[in-house]
């Protein structure tokens, strides 16, 4: 599979991206909008790397993993160059508070908003995922839930090879949900001093 990490040299696409490299089952291309950045870290990580624009074409999924303030934006530019490609899109909306990290929004979820933007089918996942726990083998289960059956598919068989386990988490609007887990998430974390995840219990 041909994979294309659009916000790659960031930390969770960096993550993301060693992780597949080293599990070596599909092609890794990373994209930010200076090129020259893109392919510094490419070489770092021994992948591909350029221009979003182009790494998204001809890829098989591509993974929008931009910060989430950019998401929507990210999501206008590249909306041609990605066509009816399938997307991953693992950000959330968040807001942060002196009481602690809150769901940014109220209603809906950053990844309904970029499947209102895109022609392409768009699934939403991996929000339950630390960076330094996927770059090192251990980030717990992976929840992907989506409308389309084809970008779930990809979805799932991506996050399949980094996770424990590859859930089905039903359709798109339950983006909500896994996007406001983060919030939960990143609590625990600053509360613990942990890099904590995610594993449901009672699944074969």
């Amino acid at each position: 599979m041909k994979v294309a990490i659009v916000g790659g040299t960031g930390a969770f696409g960096r993550a993301l991206a060693k992780r597949l490299h080293e599990i070596g089952k599909d092609e890794i291309l990373i994209g930010s909008r200076d090129p020259e950045r893109a392919q510094a870290s490419a070489a770092e990580l021994g992948v591909l790397g350029g221009r979003n624009e182009e790494i998204v074409t001809g890829a098989d999924i591509v993974v929008l993993a931009v910060k989430s303030n950019a998401t929507l934006e990210t999501a206008s530019e590249l909306a041609t160059a990605i066509g009816t490609t399938p997307v991953l899109c693992v950000a959330s909306d968040l807001r942060f508070s002196e009481a602690g990290v809150l769901p940014g929004r109220h209603q809906g979820s950053l990844a309904e908003e970029v499947a209102r933007i895109v022609r392409a089918p768009v699934a939403s996942g991996l929000q339950s995922f630390a960076a330094a726990n996927l770059a090192d083998g251990d980030p717990g289960d992976a929840l992907i839930c989506g409308g389309d059956d084809h970008a779930k598919e990809l979805s799932l068989e991506l996050a399949g090879r980094v996770a424990d386990r590859a859930i089905d988490a039903g359709p798109l609007e339950n983006s909500r949900a896994l996007e406001g887990m983060t919030a939960v998430i990143l609590n625990v974390n600053k509360r613990y001093k942990a890099h904590a995840g995610i594993r449901l219990t009672g699944l074969p």
